[in-house]
């Protein structure tokens, strides 16, 4: 979006994001190739400050597997606004879990962290833990880097709050959603269509206590976000006693897309 730079700068930048996503070894657990998680990170630069100094914003989406399907599901779909970075040419992006090197390596690495949380999490109950400590360790090497995103201070929806509240005891049913939606839901839907859609249903039922304490919560958001159209096309097909209970939870929980339900399942 901007054009007093030049191009090729960029391409060597996406280059090295792609090295440093890919080749670094995130986790101790040994994959197949065909098993990494599969995910895209794509950063909009919108102004230069100086020639090394940019800023601007990045989303980040992941999705996983179906069981018995060739559906992929998403999972994660965060659009983080608030993004500066340095990039020389030449550079190779490095990343120390024990310090803040610079504000491009920490958000990479954050947002690998928070991909691998929520992917593992809807495998098993609460078993991305280890990885959102990791990205919450991030934050907190953090707090005294001059770029935004990373305090409590800085707004409610940032990645502070996005990592603290999904480890957070009030956000729990956010996280018994994840698993029970994809691994007791998603997983069985295309064997067992009404079982499957029943389970879906009720983990999103179980999502109200955490409205209730935090409405209109980023990490709600963020889950709606990537789940909305995926609920719907689910639920259209269901009988209209589904839908009709189904209907008003979902409004409450997901405000910004009420429109839309009332459309497809009204």
């Amino acid at each position: 979006q901007i054009s007093n730079v030049d191009v090729s700068r960029f391409d060597a930048l996406e280059d090295g994001i792609r090295e440093f996503m890919n080749g670094r070894r995130w986790t101790n657990d040994n994959f197949e190739f065909e098993e990494r998680i599969e995910c895209t990170l794509q950063l909009t630069v919108s102004e230069a400050i100086g020639s090394t100094v940019f800023k601007g914003s990045m989303q980040v989406q992941s999705s996983r597997p179906v069981f018995n399907s060739d559906y992929n599901t998403p999972v994660l779909l965060v659009n983080d606004g608030d993004i500066q970075f340095e990039w020389l040419d030449n550079s190779t992006i490095l990343f120390n879990p024990g310090q803040h090197r610079d504000n491009l390596s920490s958000l990479l690495a954050y947002y690998a962290y928070m991909i691998l949380g929520m992917d593992y999490d809807t495998f098993s109950l609460e078993g991305g833990t280890p990885h959102f400590l990791q990205a919450q360790a991030i934050v907190a090497n953090a707090q005294n880097a001059g770029e935004r995103g990373w305090k409590a201070s800085q707004g409610k929806q940032n990645r502070y709050w996005l990592v603290e509240n999904h480890l957070s005891q009030t956000f729990r049913p956010v996280r018994i959603c994840l698993y029970n939606y994809h691994r007791k839901g998603l997983d069985v839907l295309f064997q067992d269509v009404e079982g499957g859609r029943l389970t879906i249903a009720e983990s999103l039922i179980d999502m109200r206590s955490t409205n209730r304490i935090r409405p209109g919560s980023y990490n709600i958001q963020v889950f709606f976000l990537s789940k909305s159209d995926e609920i719907i096309n689910i639920f259209s097909p269901a009988p209209d006693a589904e839908r009709g209970r189904l209907l008003p939870i979902l409004k409450q929980l997901d405000p910004g897309n009420i429109q839309s339900y009332d459309q497809n399942l009204g």
